[in-house]
C-alpha cells in the first residue's frame, strides 16, 4: 500500500512554521507497512488543494492531508473537499455536541458563530472525532480509495491519527500491509555497515530488501518484506543479527535511541539531570521528549559560560583555568555538581567545541567531554566528533544518553 502526504498552508510555505505533521504521519504508516512515496505542501486555496488531491489519489491507495480546517474563512480544506467528492455542507449534529463537549472546559461565552461553523461538514464523509480541538477529521472514499483530511495543528493530527485513522487503516488493510523489523547500529558509518552487509544483501530473496537511514551516531537498518517475502521475513532478520555479531545493536520500532533510553531508565526507577554546555540544552531536550519523562527526569542547567559553570555548579575556577572548560576535571565536575544541585541518583555532563569556530590544534572542533556521576563516583571521556556544528550536537547527546544509561545500569 502506498500513501502520500499533503500539507495544506500557506504559512508552510512562507517558512513561518516548520511542518512537522508529514514526519509524524509517515512514521505512523510506517508502522503499518504503508509506504509513503510522497509528500508536499500546498497552498490554503481551492485549485491547489484539488490539484493535490488529484495528483495524490493517481499515484497513492491513501492520502492523508492536513490543515485548512480552522473556523475563520481562510480555512478553505472543508468546503473544497466536499465539492471535489461531489457533496455539500450540512449541519451535523453529533460534531455540535463534540464541539460543545470541548469548549465546555473554556470560560462561558467560548461557543460562538466561528466554533458552531465547525459542525458544518461534508455529507457524505465519516466524520473522526477529534478530542483536542474543536476540527473534525474527515475520511473520503473514492474509487477504493482513501484521502483522510486532518486538522494542521500537530497535536491534534497526532491524537487523530492515533485513535481513529490508523485503527480504521489497520482493519480495512489487514493481510495486505507491508512487514519489516528495525534494528539501531551504533558506532559504525552508513558505507562501512554497508560493506559489511554486502554479503547478507546478495542473498536477500524476492521480496525481501534492506534499507540504511542514518543519524549521527548510529543506523536504523530497516528489514522489509513484501509479498512473498513475508514468509521468510523471521529467517532473514535473525540472520541480519547474526551478520551483525559484534558490534553494538539495539532492536527498535523505527524510534530514535531518546525512545529506548526512556524505557530503560525508566525499568530502572533510578532519577537523572544535565549539565550540558556545547550541546546546549539538546540532551535534556531528547530526555524530556518522550512521554512519562516527569518521573525520573529531576532537571538539567545549561552552563555555557564558565560563570555559571563555576557559581550554579561550583567547578574549580582554578580547574577552568589551568585545563580549561573542555577538559576531563570539568566535565566530572558539572556532573557532580548538577547531581548534587537535584539531588538525582545519576547525571550526565557535556563540555566541548561544537564548531564552527573555537578549535585549536590542541582541541579542534568536535573535541567533546562526557561526564557521568553517580553513587560510585564519577568519570569523564574525551570523543572526537565531526567538523560540523550540528553533527557534533547530536552525537554528543545520543552518546551521552548511552553512557548515562551504561552507568546506571551498573549498580
Amino acid at each position: 500500500m502506498k500513501a502520500i502526504i499533503v500539507t495544506i498552508g500557506d504559512e508552510i510555505l512562507l517558512g513561518q512554521i516548520l511542518d512537522t505533521n508529514s514526519r509524524y504521519a509517515a512514521a505512523a504508516l510506517a508502522r503499518l507497512g504503508i509506504e509513503t512515496v510522497q509528500m508536499q505542501s500546498v497552498a490554503d486555496a481551492p485549485q491547489t488543494i484539488v490539484a493535490a488531491a488529484d495528483e495524490a489519489l493517481k499515484k497513492a491507495d491513501i492520502v492523508i492531508m492536513t490543515g485548512g480546517l480552522g473556523p475563520t474563512k481562510d480555512d478553505l480544506t472543508k468546503k473544497t473537499l466536499a465539492e471535489y467528492f461531489g457533496t455539500r455542507l450540512v449541519f451535523n449534529q453529533e460534531a455540535y455536541k463534540w464541539v460543545e463537549e470541548f469548549v465546555s472546559h473554556y470560560p462561558k461565552g467560548m461557543m460562538n458563530e466561528y466554533n458552531k461553523n465547525q459542525a458544518m461538514l461534508p455529507e457524505k464523509c465519516t466524520l473522526l472525532h477529534n478530542r483536542k480541538g474543536t476540527a473534525s477529521g474527515m475520511w473520503f472514499e473514492k474509487d477504493g480509495k482513501v484521502l483522510v483530511s486532518l486538522p494542521g495543528v500537530p497535536f491534534e493530527a497526532e491524537d487523530l491519527l492515533q485513535k481513529e485513522v490508523l485503527p480504521r487503516l489497520e482493519k480495512r488493510l489487514a493481510g495486505d500491509l507491508i512487514k519489516y523489523k528495525m534494528l539501531t547500529v551504533f558506532d559504525v558509518p552508513e558505507s562501512t555497515l554497508a560493506m559489511g552487509l554486502q554479503n547478507y544483501e546478495e542473498e536477500l530473496v524476492p521480496g525481501l530488501s534492506l534499507a540504511y537511514l542514518p543519524s549521527p551516531g548510529f543506523v536504523r537498518l530497516r528489514l522489509t518484506a513484501k509479498g512473498a517475502g513475508n514468509a521468510k521475513l523471521e529467517e532473514y532478520w535473525q540472520k541480519l543479527k547474526v551478520a551483525l555479531a559484534g558490534l553494538k545493536v539495539e532492536e527498535n520500532d523505527g524510534q530514535g535511541p531518546e525512545m529506548s533510553f526512556a524505557r530503560k531508565i525508566a525499568a530502572l526507577g533510578v532519577t537523572i539531570a544535565t549539565a550540558e554546555s556545547c550541546t546546549g540544552g539538546n540532551v535534556a531536550h531528547l530526555i524530556t521528549a518522550v512521554p512519562g519523562a516527569s518521573k525520573y527526569f529531576l532537571g538539567g542547567v545549561v552552563s555555557y559560560a564558565n560563570e555559571v559553570k563555576e557559581n550554579v555548579l561550583g567547578v574549580s575556577k582554578a580547574d577552568l583555568e589551568k585545563y580549561g572548560a573542555v577538559s576531563e576535571s570539568v566535565a566530572k565536575q558539572m556532573a557532580q555538581g548538577v547531581r548534587k544541585l537535584t539531588g538525582a541518583d545519576y547525571a550526565v555532563s557535556t563540555t566541548g567545541i561544537a564548531g564552527p569556530d573555537g578549535g585549536t590544534p590542541q582541541k579542534p572542533v568536535g573535541t567533546v567531554w562526557i561526564g557521568v556521576a553517580g553513587p560510585q563516583g564519577a568519570f569523564a571521556q574525551e570523543f572526537h566528533f565531526s567538523a560540523t556544528r550540528e553533527r557534533n550536537i547530536s552525537k554528543a547527546s545520543v552518546k551521552a544518553l548511552e553512557m548515562l544509561l551504561a552507568q546506571a545500569q551498573k549498580q
